[in-house]
């Protein structure tokens, strides 16, 4: 006797999907949690110290305001050439990666003559807590513009080699993300000064 052809059907589940993530995507998100991180304990650190007195309040540079608004264009500028690279316009890559890194060095040079401008109001490194928390703060962000600065240039030497286009975006995006984290921890660590002086 032949077998109903429902009673041979099976339900058969398929193995679910696993989420994957390019290895270099992942450890650079878990660089950036690291690095918030950092940032989220050395304020936190600003809060706590602030409160135990002995605190020298002071205006900041109005260069630090001046970068504030680099930085926020630094930010149109990489999102520009990545959406240049998904539609493979490579000349403007090239032009807004190198107006980024313009930007990225700008940037540095605004915060390190508000420093400058700091020392000269007698707000330093050693002495008063609030100081060396300010210098502590922005020195460390400084420090990852710089790498990130030195991404942008990888980024731009990959695109006039060709490596950079729709079909390879891997490391224009990667750059992008790092380069919109450093802008909004800037801005929130302006922010943080500006409402903890």
């Amino acid at each position: 006797m032949e077998k109903s052809a429902s009673s041979e059907f099976r339900i058969v589940e398929e193995p679910r999907k696993t989420l994957a993530m390019n290895p270099k995507k992942f450890a650079m998100w878990l660089f950036i949690g690291s690095v918030a991180m950092l940032f989220a304990a050395l304020t936190s650190a600003y809060i706590v110290r602030q409160a135990e007195g002995n605190w020298l309040y002071f205006d900041l540079p109005q260069l630090f305001t001046i970068s504030t608004v680099v930085i926020l264009i630094s930010s149109v500028t990489m999102q520009w050439a990545y959406w240049s690279a998904k539609k493979d316009n490579l000349e403007t890559v090239k032009i807004m990666v190198t107006v980024t890194t313009i930007l990225g060095l700008a940037f540095l040079i605004l915060q390190f003559e508000g420093w400058k401008e700091l020392v000269a109001n007698r707000v330093y490194l050693v002495g008063n807590p609030s100081g060396s928390f300010l210098y502590v703060i922005t020195g460390l962000h400084g420090l990852h513009i710089i790498s990130a600065v030195i991404f942008l240039l990888i980024v731009l030497v990959a695109t006039y080699r060709y490596k950079v286009h729709s079909r390879s975006l891997l490391r224009i995006e990667m750059c992008t993300t790092y380069w919109h984290f450093l802008g909004g921890l800037w801005l929130y660590l302006f922010v943080f000064l500006l409402l903890y002086r």
